[in-house]
């Protein structure tokens, strides 16, 4: 990857395409392309097809998904199989027939089986059942793997896949609905704060820097607090209670965008899949060549009960958590091992607390915004 290469970056706005635009303009790459979804809707094929054959794109990135949170996936289980398959399909192909020279994947480590040994190695990918509530998404992005995988075997492409733990980080989306569970938890948090405060200036600056469906900006204290019920945060004897989905018990890792955005641009300058066919082949007597992915997460994992609490200190809520059991916790234990991408010589930058601090403050920008604008 030469500093004047075409670079696409597809889903250039999402989490993970907004860091790459960044970082890769930090680094000097200059000759970049990113469009928006009106600008070319990446599950038409003639769209993609027309799009590659003008612009000619020398590298790929694919950060562009349909994501969301448990709620989500579990309840949009078409969508997330379709759009996801699509996507995928349409830019790798063309990336192919176009004569990419590199492009880079991104799936999820919601590929692993549900059961899977921890912490959880690239090798364990189709040994077992997956977690039910994401598993129309999960298989999409193991399509999304073996795609790259076969393209590169047949075709001589040099194609790489990459499997992100949690990703949080700025310009996340913080959708009461459907956002991960860390935006999730801070925004939650941070509306329990503001209520418990009776803040209405600051709730106001808030809402009309991030909207929540339900409420506008016209609302008394008291419709706001009736309409934020339904979003698990409740005044109860004189505390603002914060629900939280599930006992609280899984484990999980997280890692800042910008640390995921510069794993993917050091695999991009230093990697190339003839790498990692010598560390990926099953057996050398055989020509079986599978599980070319390469895990990228955090060093250390915590529980969402240690995390919700964590962020409940950084963000300055006084109120009470309340773990609703009757929700779904999801795979209690998924600890990658990145091993793999350690030994070429990579490594996170920003620990959790830093990062929730940093988020924190991209969330309190809305209260500098002046709503009669």
């Amino acid at each position: 990857m030469k500093i004047d290469s075409k670079i696409y970056i597809a889903g250039h706005n999402g989490l993970v395409g907004r860091a790459l635009m960044k970082i890769l303009k930090l680094k000097g790459y200059h000759n970049l392309i990113g469009k928006t979804h009106d600008e070319l809707d990446l599950t038409n094929a003639q769209a993609v097809r027309e799009f590659f054959k003008k612009e000619q794109p020398e590298i790929v990135f694919l950060a562009a998904a349909k994501v969301g949170g448990i709620s989500a996936n579990n309840t949009y289980r078409a969508e997330f199989i379709y759009e996801n398959l699509m996507i995928q399909s349409n830019v790798i192909h063309q990336s192919y027939k176009h004569g990419v020279k590199k492009l880079l994947f991104l799936g999820s480590t919601c590929i692993y089986p549900k059961h899977s040994p921890q912490p959880i190695k690239e090798e364990n990918l189709l040994t077992g059942s997956l977690e039910y509530s994401n598993e129309p998404y999960a298989i999409a992005k193991i399509a999304g793997i073996k795609m790259c995988e076969a393209y590169n075997l047949q075709y001589g492409t040099n194609f790489l896949a990459v499997m992100p733990t949690n990703l949080y980080g700025p310009g996340d989306n913080f959708d009461l609905e459907k956002s991960h569970v860390l935006p999730a938890l801070m925004r939650k948090m941070y509306l329990g704060k503001l209520l418990e405060e009776k803040d209405l200036e600051s709730l106001r600056r808030h809402l009309k820097f991030l909207p929540i469906s339900g409420l506008n900006i016209n609302m008394s204290l008291d419709n706001m607090r009736t309409a934020l019920e339904q979003y698990g945060i409740k005044l109860i004897n004189g505390k603002v209670n914060v629900e939280i989905w599930g006992s609280g018990k899984p484990l999980r890792q997280f890692l800042y965008s910008e640390d995921m955005a510069d794993a993917c641009i050091f695999l991009m300058e230093n990697i190339d899949f003839e790498d990692l066919v010598k560390e990926f082949k099953v057996d050398n007597s055989t020509e079986e060549i599978r599980n070319t992915h390469l895990n990228i997460g955090s060093c250390d994992e915590i529980s969402i009960k240690d995390l919700a609490y964590m962020v409940k200190d950084i963000i300055g809520f006084n109120g009470k958590l309340y773990f609703n059991t009757s929700k779904m916790d999801g795979t209690l234990k998924k600890t990658t091992d990145n091993s793999r991408i350690k030994k070429y010589g990579w490594t996170p930058k920003v620990g959790l607390t830093e990062g929730i601090q940093r988020l924190s403050e991209e969330m309190n920008c809305a209260l500098s915004i002046n709503i009669s604008n």
